[in-house]
């Protein structure tokens, strides 16, 4: 298989070394440094998995940790196969085995696409009307029926070879997240003495900065910056930079409890080393830099494979040297897509129109999308796509004064949307943190803290390198000074800063019925915007009854990518705002975390400390019973011959 969507020396993978894998039995071939995902659109394989309820050809939304489509089964050899990898965070390496899920007998012809056609019958709520009679069936029937149609992945069946560690640490400020305001807090916190700790999910720290290659601070390119910072940031000695690692959940009293991948990303596993590290980190303050989650568009046909976020698609081409396509369209209500667009024509991606919401957009992006000969279709809608395991075309519409008009078709074979960005609230909300409703952002916002904690960057609320660079330093030197060290705010000079603004959406407009319109909100679970309408329509009225009628944001990105879409929609379906509609609640882990990674050290005859009364070793020898009292090991009967019969003491 040729790697024909890799531009030759793009991106910051290492081209001179290749790594082979398989993909459903296909040897396929990537670069160190890639993901899965990047190694399979390198090939042009967008099509990676089967909805759970539909088994509809699912592709590549996102490129981070907030995937709901892209889950593969991986494996190293007997034991070592895990479900419902994000193909997006798992890195290549040689030998790698990658499997899809949730098809049978193959991918590209699943049986269970029959599901689709019958989508009428199984639309929100379902099960709760069509296993009640006859009550006979519940035991016999219905229930190992829904057994075996539940979960996504098959569960591993050998025992684990690996092991897992954990640690406990404590520090003055901890740092998540290591794009520009986590680095720019870092910064200042490790200059003003304090011991702190910055971490990133990702195997490489940057953020977003990784994407913005044209962007310079401080006189440099945004990557020899990057460089430069990390650096530094390694030579402090009160410093520890931990990558790969995410923070899984925010606690009392500022504990932060982070999961550190260790060995997946390596060919051969040292002698010893342990696979995955829990870490409980008790730091004295917190500095939350997540950043902010590119929201999807609602309309028909929004999942096929090669419909994908147009983030996603810039980092897929900046980090990973990677084309999504070669005839590409953008729908968007925000600035954002633009440079994404644009970032891919110079690359060789004929961009085949830009349509926008907005009816009018900055006269500086259209103007070069001119200058590049892209076509430009402001207050435009997209009403639909076609193709089958890939997106073949995309129809569009105008909107004049509220009316949709005649739609046209134009040929691409990637869509990129963004609906705008919503702040990564999950570890605040962990705390129990109140949040603000900003109606002109269209999102929840951080509002009271409980614990002692900085928020930074996107994560509130913030757009742009330099806005965020500031608010990073400022939040970090916050952090030091609350700790009883004296920092500084660093300034940073940024040009070719790329930030802009949007609106926001429920549903797009369209021409056609919504009652039969496949809009998608929730991927993973095969929520439509229908299903929400649907749920509000029998009665639903809280956001929580919503997300159990219809399932959604129960998937295991935990509605990441769905729920401020679902709630507009819902709130809509009230007559409501969305902020007297709510929002769900956010509960850790922040993505999901192995067993074994939770477990630790504690298996097998480790599970648990046998605690030992001082007369044990006594009763032990006389043949005790014992039973489990409280913590204690206590003996419960002591076994007496008398008469010729065993018999039995209580003690």
């Amino acid at each position: 298989m040729t790697a024909a969507f890799r531009i030759p020396g793009a991106g910051r993978v290492d081209h001179s070394k290749p790594v082979r894998f398989t993909f459903d039995g296909q040897s396929v071939e990537g670069r160190a440094g890639d993901t899965v995902a990047s190694a399979l659109l390198a090939n042009g394989i967008h099509l990676m998995g089967r909805s759970f309820k539909y088994h509809r050809p699912r592709g590549l939304v996102t490129a981070g940790s907030e995937e709901p489509n892209a889950l593969i089964g991986t494996s190293r050899g007997p034991g070592r196969f895990e479900p419902n990898t994000r193909a997006t965070m798992q890195e290549v390496r040689e030998g790698l085995v990658a499997e899809s899920q949730n098809k049978w007998p193959s991918l590209s012809f699943d049986v269970g696409a029959i599901n689709d056609r019958l989508y009428m019958l199984f639309s929100a709520g379902f099960y709760y009307k069509t296993f009640m009679w006859p009550r006979s069936f519940w035991d016999k029937v219905y229930e190992p029926f829904i057994r075996r149609a539940a979960g996504l992945g098959k569960s591993p069946t050998e025992i684990d070879p690996d092991h897992y560690a954990s640690r406990n640490l404590h520090c003055d400020v901890l740092v998540v997240g290591s794009g520009p305001a986590g680095l720019a807090a870092a910064l200042a916190a490790g200059r003003s003495g304090a011991s702190t700790v910055l971490v990133d999910e990702h195997a490489e720290m940057g953020g977003t900065l990784l994407s913005e290659p044209g962007v310079r601070i401080d006189g440099q390119g945004v990557w020899d910056w990057l460089a430069a910072t990390l650096a530094e940031l390694e030579s402090l000695p009160n410093v520890r930079l931990m990558t790969r690692t995410t923070a899984i959940g925010y606690y009392h009293q500022n504990m932060v409890g982070l999961c550190q991948r260790l060995t997946d990303h390596l060919a051969t596993v040292p002698e010893g080393a342990p696979r995955e590290r829990l870490w409980r980190v008790r730091a004295g303050q917190v500095v939350l830099a997540q950043g902010a989650i590119e929201k999807p568009m609602v309309f028909d046909g929004n999942d096929r494979p090669g419909v994908m976020l147009a983030g996603a698609a810039q980092t897929f081409l900046s980090r990973f040297g990677v084309k999504v396509g070669n005839r590409a369209a953008v729908v968007t209500s925000h600035d954002s897509a633009w440079h994404s667009a644009f970032d891919l024509a110079h690359a060789g991606v004929k961009i085949a129109a830009i349509v926008d919401v907005r009816a009018e957009v900055p006269r500086v992006l259209t103007a070069r999308a001119e200058a590049l000969g892209i076509e430009v279709l402001t207050g435009h809608t997209v009403t639909g796509t076609t193709g089958r395991l890939r997106v073949a075309s995309v129809r569009v519409n105008p909107v004049r004064n509220g009316r949709v008009g005649k739609a046209r078709t134009i040929a691409c074979d990637a869509l990129l949307m963004c609906g705008g960005w919503t702040p990564s609230l999950h570890l605040f909300s962990h705390t129990k943190g109140s949040l603000a409703w900003d109606a002109e952002a269209g999102a929840f916002l951080p509002d009271r803290k409980t614990e002692e904690c900085q928020i930074a960057g996107a994560g509130r609320g913030l757009w742009g390198i330099a806005a965020v660079l500031e608010d990073g330093a400022r939040a970090g030197a916050a952090a030091a000074k609350a700790v009883g060290r004296a920092g500084g705010v660093g300034t940073f000079e940024v040009e070719a800063d790329r930030a802009g603004g949007g609106v926001v959406l429920k549903e797009l407009p369209t021409d056609r019925s919504p009652g039969r319109a496949k809009a998608f909100i929730d991927f993973q679970n095969d929520v439509t915007a229908k299903d929400i309408r649907l749920a509000v329509r029998e009665g639903m009225r809280s956001i929580e009854h919503v997300k159990r009628y219809t399932t959604n944001g129960m998937a295991t990105d935990q509605g990441k990518l769905s729920n401020i879409n679902g709630l507009m929609i819902a709130a809509d379906a009230l007559g409501k705002q969305a902020p007297e509609v709510g929002l769900t609640t956010f509960r850790p882990p922040y993505t999901p975390t192995t067993f074994g990674a939770l477990a630790g050290y504690h298996r097998g005859s480790h599970f648990e400390v046998t605690r030992k009364t001082p007369m044990d070793a006594w009763a032990e020898e006389h043949g005790a019973v014992y039973e489990p009292v409280s913590l204690w090991r206590r003996r419960l009967v002591l076994p007496q011959a008398r008469r010729g019969h065993a018999q039995g003491r209580r003690a």
